[in-house]
């Protein structure tokens, strides 16, 4: 035993130096490869420096020999321009020897031989009064003649004048008419308002210094020397006279108006269009007014400015309709103001989708139905009240008429076609149902299984919001204070009633859960006690504010609604909404249905379940009404007025009828899938006045 403990020592230390063997083994490896990483990364970095040092003397080299190049060419120009002054020196004394050299030479090198003459400052220089025009050489002398004889001709009418005569105000119309003929793309940069036949003053930039001048060589002309060549507009051209050319400048964005007399103006132009594309000039009727002002196919009408004795307006067209556009244009029969720019990249868009008949006009708009249209004849689209319709062409089968398209409530997508009535004929048909509904009936309608269809959803405008189109219809002035362009509410319409058949919608598609709001209110405070206590519902709670915190809420706009508390100002705010949509929970509200506007401003689009009580259906509910203290009476009659309310709501609500469910556990049921159903729905709102 004593021999073999000396012989396990040593094993044990062995073994221990193998271990520190394998270890150090193992980092000289590591070393190793870190030293070959580092060296590898030197030798890169030396090939980059190498490679920089090499591009670095390269560029000095191409900059070196550049330098010397650009110095030997130095030397050759002041050597050509040596030769030039001599060669013109000796051009001089040939001609001061021999005066009809120069025209020997012109006719010598005939008329296959055109080049433009030089432009020389003394021809726009007035001589002294009964100064001698010996010094100018013989072709100088023969212009400043022709510029003599026909300077009186051009006074009144100087457009492309040769004269120093400064230009007319009607030569910078026809000019400005002449550059957007040869070129409808671009427009002069100096007309602001041009206006003729009217005795109106004409505007023009100053400072406006770039002119081209370029002259007309005689034998362009095509006619002999003496006589002028006569060009638009009455005026006449000498030969070999300087004629003033203005480049057209490319502001595609520019708005110019045009005052011209437009005497039956839809006689001399026709347009295309729509809200969605714009109103555009299709066809403009030669040697018409419009035709002398230079109006082209593809110039958009931006508004238009007629006044007259009988009838004067000033509408924007920019958002208007085809049919509200052709009304308006119709009614011009005399002086008026076109504000025009161009568009061609729209007006060839709205060709193509025309002609690959895509679209049927410009028009492109969404509208909720206020009344129920039968759609009895061919071709017309049988209408619910409170449909979502797609308008696609307001001029469909002439003026009266609209093509639309059925939209479903879960997309956008366009599904039936068919044709509605337009909105002045809906407007007649609106009032002849409402009296027809106020007339006693002594035959009962056959009613449908699920409940009486709703026929009229009464909806007013204020008038003091409509647009200045309706105002105008009846010949008065609109006002100045009132934005222009169309409403909301009816801004197809030329004249604006109070009730409103049809209202301009707006669809969004939120991703958060939405609130709830529940009509009527005293059956939502029943319903939100079960409802928060199942997943995904919460009570909204309202706030206490101190005047200093109402007040910077309330200039954030981030009050909903006040609630009535025993201890002071209680508030539902925008925060405390949000807060709980982020939290994927619908928010159960308890304000009333004025306070939507509030939250539409808010991007918060709630959900309203709207539960229809009748006397059967409150008794159903007599158990949880006493325990809030309330009658079936009070439900009844709040049901009433909370539902007279819901037509001025801006945005569609689900409906549950009074026999779809039993008792307050099944009408829980169906208000969790309509809540689930209309999370899935696309939200069609108002849209808001501009």
């Amino acid at each position: 035993m004593r021999c073999l403990s000396p012989c396990v020592q040593c094993w044990e230390e062995k073994e221990q130096t193998l271990l520190q063997f394998q270890k150090t083994k193992v980092d000289c490896e590591i070393y190793r490869e870190k030293m070959n990483a580092l060296q590898s990364q030197v030798a890169e970095l030396q090939r980059e420096r190498d490679q920089a040092y090499s591009a670095r003397d390269a560029a000095q080299a191409e900059i070196s020999q550049s330098l010397t190049d650009k110095d030997a060419l130095r030397r050759k120009v002041f050597e050509l321009t040596d030769q030039v002054c001599d060669l013109r020196q000796q051009l001089r004394t040939l001609q001061a020897e021999s005066p009809q050299g120069p025209r020997q030479e012109a006719e010598a090198r005939g008329p296959g031989r055109r080049g433009k003459q030089r432009l020389t400052r003394m021809f726009a220089i007035c001589p002294p009064d009964g100064g001698d025009c010996s010094c100018l050489s013989p072709p100088e002398s023969q212009l400043w003649s022709d510029l003599s004889t026909t300077s009186s001709r051009e006074l009144a009418d100087s457009f492309r004048s040769s004269s120093p005569v400064p230009p007319s105000q009607q030569s910078l119309h026809k000019r400005a008419a002449e550059d957007l003929w040869e070129d409808p793309c671009s427009f002069s940069s100096f007309p602001e308002i041009l206006e003729v036949d009217g005795g109106t003053s004409l505007g023009a930039k100053a400072g406006d210094t770039d002119l081209d001048y370029e002259i007309v060589d005689r034998a362009e002309l095509g006619e002999s020397s003496n006589s002028p060549r006569p060009v638009s507009g009455g005026l006449y051209l000498s030969a070999s006279a300087p004629v003033r050319r203005r480049p057209a400048r490319k502001i595609l964005s520019q708005v110019t108006v045009l005052a011209f007399q437009g005497e039956a103006l839809l006689e001399q132009i026709s347009v295309i269009g729509g809200n969605h594309t714009g109103i555009f000039i299709h066809w403009v009727t030669p040697g018409s007014a419009a035709d002398e002002m230079a109006l082209r196919p593809g110039t958009q009408i931006v508004r238009v400015d007629y006044e007259a004795t009988g009838a004067s307006f000033k509408a924007a067209l920019e958002g208007a309709t085809l049919e509200q556009a052709v009304g308006l244009l119709g009614r011009v029969n005399g002086f008026c103001c076109l504000s025009v720019k161009v568009n061609v990249e729209g007006y060839k868009k709205l060709v193509q989708d025309l002609e690959a008949k895509v679209a049927t006009s410009g028009d492109s708009f969404y509208i909720r139905v206020n009344l129920a249209l039968e759609g009895q004849a061919e071709g017309e689209l049988q209408v619910h009240c409170n449909d979502i319709l797609h308008v696609t062409d307001t001029l469909c089968q002439g003026r009266g008429c609209w093509q639309a398209h059925r939209v479903g409530p879960y997309s956008t997508r366009d599904m039936e076609r068919g044709a509605i009535p337009s909105y002045s004929r809906a407007q007649q048909l609106l009032v002849a149902l409402i009296q027809d509904m106020a007339q006693p009936r002594t035959t009962a309608h056959k009613q449908s299984p699920g409940g009486p269809q709703r026929l009229v959803r009464i909806v007013s405008v204020d008038r003091t919001k409509a647009s200045p189109l309706c105002a105008s219809s009846d010949g008065a002035q609109s006002d100045p204070s009132r934005p222009e362009g169309p409403s909301a509410s009816c801004f197809w319409a030329e004249s604006c009633v109070t009730l409103v058949p049809y209202t301009l919608m707006h669809p969004r598609r939120p991703s958060r859960p939405r609130p709830v709001l529940f009509v009527p209110r005293l059956l939502g405070k029943i319903l939100s006690e079960k409802l928060c206590l199942l997943q995904g519902f919460k009570k909204c709670q309202a706030e206490y504010l101190s005047q200093e915190e109402y007040d910077a809420s309330s200039q954030r706009g981030d009050i909903v609604q006040e609630q009535e508390a025993s201890g002071g100002h209680c508030w539902v705010t925008r925060p405390a909404v949000e807060l709980l949509m982020d939290k994927n929970t619908h928010a159960l509200l308890d304000v009333r249905l004025d306070s939507i506007r509030a939250l539409h401003a808010m991007e918060i689009f709630p959900i309203i379940v709207h539960v229809s009580v009748n006397e059967k259906a409150a008794k159903r509910l007599r158990k949880p009404l006493q325990r809030l203290g309330a009658s079936e009476e009070q439900l009844l009659d709040t049901s009433r007025q909370e539902e007279a309310e819901l037509d001025k709501a801006p945005c569609l609500c689900g409906s549950l009828a009074p026999d779809g469910w039993s008792d307050l556990d099944t009408l829980l049921s169906c208000v969790r899938f309509a809540i689930a159903d209309e999370q899935k729905k696309v939200v069609w709102t108002e849209q808001s006045p501009r």
